[in-house]
């Protein structure tokens, strides 16, 4: 049990650090945080590291009669990634071409909230880094598969999946698509990841903002300290 995101973070960045310190490779990092609930995580992370923190703005994309169930995910970038759940086009009878019509407005939806949040900064940079994945825990993975794909296209140096809690089969899948995973606990049976915090709140479109401005800050004063 996790008091809050916050603590969950703090937990994950001192397992992080040990990786890192023990693993030759792994210089330069950069932490991308799942929002919303990703963030309050990846602050914690980034801020122990020294890292810059950056969004990876997934949408799930659902069956239309039933929107809960995940036919795929889409996430931002130069070249947006598209992961599809066969199994769920098969079993529902839906097609390819109404999951690229719902793939066009979840993209839109994406670059309304990068707009948003972000309001024009850049994303950071990924190539020839350390990049570490970092949400508040993982039910399925759908999403989460479809980000790493979307960050390993983005050519890092290694990729690491972060996260307080998910269940084994889901850690082990993510497992083959990634360097490293850190992973906190893998309880089972697993019914949901707010019943392993204490504190679980929905992380609101301000605090968001509020927590990329604060981890702006650390990075540009880590600057200004290194310089002579």
């Amino acid at each position: 049990m996790f008091h809050d995101r916050s603590m969950a973070g703090q937990q994950l960045a001192h397992e992080l650090e040990k990786l890192l310190k023990e693993t030759p490779g792994l210089t330069d990092p950069v932490v991308l945080a799942l929002p919303r609930g990703g963030l309050p995580v990846g602050f914690e992370v980034a801020r122990a590291l020294h890292a810059p923190l950056d969004l990876l703005l997934v949408r799930k994309i659902g069956v239309p009669f039933q929107p809960e169930l995940a036919a795929g995910a889409v996430v931002d970038g130069d070249h947006p990634e598209l992961v599809i759940n066969r199994e769920v086009l098969v079993v529902t009878g839906m097609r390819e071409a109404d999951l690229q019509t719902i793939k066009a407005r979840a993209l839109a939806e994406i670059e309304r909230r990068r707009s948003l949040y972000l309001k024009g900064r850049k994303r950071a940079p990924v190539a020839g880094r350390t990049a570490i994945v970092v949400d508040d825990g993982i039910a399925t993975g759908a999403t989460v598969r479809a980000a790493l794909k979307a960050v390993r296209r983005r050519n890092p140096k290694a990729l690491i999946l972060a996260v307080p809690v998910a269940p084994s089969d889901a850690a082990g899948a993510l497992s083959n698509e990634v360097d490293h995973l850190v992973c906190l606990a893998k309880p089972e049976p697993f019914y949901a990841i707010g019943v392993h915090y204490a504190d679980f709140r929905q992380v609101e479109d301000d605090e968001v903002v509020r927590i990329l401005e604060e981890a702006a800050r650390l990075i540009a004063a880590d600057d200004m300290a290194d310089k002579p």
